[in-house]
């Protein structure tokens, strides 16, 4: 079995996760600290959070703490972007760490082919007006598993101006879920949320993120962790709606219809598979305990 092949088949965690917490690859005591949030994915990173003196020290720093924080997330490393003196040795550094998969900024189809071969999964995040136009081919490479939108920087180069009902990135959110699905790979991470504080507007953006297609949320605070997972997660109201849907239909079907009414609503197959999405969704274990 293939090096890569093995990697996809880790991935089973990763493939659920909803809350995507980046911690900096600098600093021991944050890293641990996220390894033990709750977190369904971590992200060790070597790049945003860590000081260009700090760089090379952050490299050995995380392959430590990952030889050491076992844990049940998923574990991945976001690498310095292609065109950065970094890259190259971030890519040799994790190249034998036992991981869900790299996390790629800035990410594009060349700076994907720039990864190589690899052994790794890639989660790849569209952030600049560039990456944003050809996000569906970067979908489409073989490594890539995940988008990640981040809007923060993509926002610096259009100029984006920050409204309360996020419609200056509502564009850009729509179009990483609509090439996502299209190239079928899961459906994407949503952007941070910079204000810790505030897990009422976190929720709020989660909800929204949601009902456009995301399915999970990039975190820079382990405090964003709890809220996310279950913004992320189907409600009790969703779940029970979705068995009667079910149910509903397969009876139907024992009746010899196609479709059926329930509560004045036509149940037709998408419906049903939708509902069954659901409920399958309920039963991962990535959802035990939240």
């Amino acid at each position: 079995m293939s090096d890569f092949r093995k990697s996809v088949n880790r991935m089973a965690t990763l493939a659920e996760a909803r809350s995507l917490l980046f911690a900096p690859g600098s600093d021991e005591h944050k890293l641990r600290k996220a390894l033990e949030s709750g977190a369904d994915a971590v992200v060790c990173d070597l790049e945003d959070a860590v000081a260009p003196a700090e760089k090379v020290r952050a490299r050995g720093l995380v392959a430590q703490v990952l030889s050491e924080e076992k844990g049940g997330c998923a574990r991945l490393v976001r690498i310095n972007a292609a065109e950065t003196e970094w890259f190259a040795g971030d890519l040799a550094a994790v190249a034998g760490l036992e991981l869900d998969a790299i996390v790629l900024p800035k990410a594009t189809p060349e700076s994907v082919e720039a990864l190589g071969p690899g052994e790794h999964s890639v989660v790849a995040i569209v952030e600049t007006a560039h990456g944003l136009r050809l996000a569906y081919e970067t979908a489409c490479s073989p490594r890539v598993v995940a988008l990640a939108l981040g809007a923060v920087d993509l926002g610096l180069e259009l100029g984006f101006e920050a409204r309360p009902d996020g419609q200056e990135v509502l564009f850009a959110r729509s179009k990483v879920v609509l090439e996502s699905a299209a190239a079928r790979i899961r459906g994407p991470f949503d952007q941070v949320y910079l204000d810790v504080m505030d897990a009422e507007g976190l929720e709020a953006e989660c909800l929204l993120a949601r009902s456009l297609g995301f399915r999970g949320k990039a975190c820079i605070h382990p405090d964003q962790v709890e809220v996310v997972n279950r913004a992320f997660a189907p409600s009790e109201l969703e779940l029970d709606r979705a068995r009667r849907i079910v149910e509903a239909f397969e009876r139907g079907l024992g009746e010899g219809r196609g479709a059926v009414a329930l509560d004045g609503e036509m149940i037709d197959l998408p419906v049903v598979e939708r509902a069954r999405g659901v409920l399958a969704q309920a039963k991962r274990s990535v959802f035990d305990g939240n």
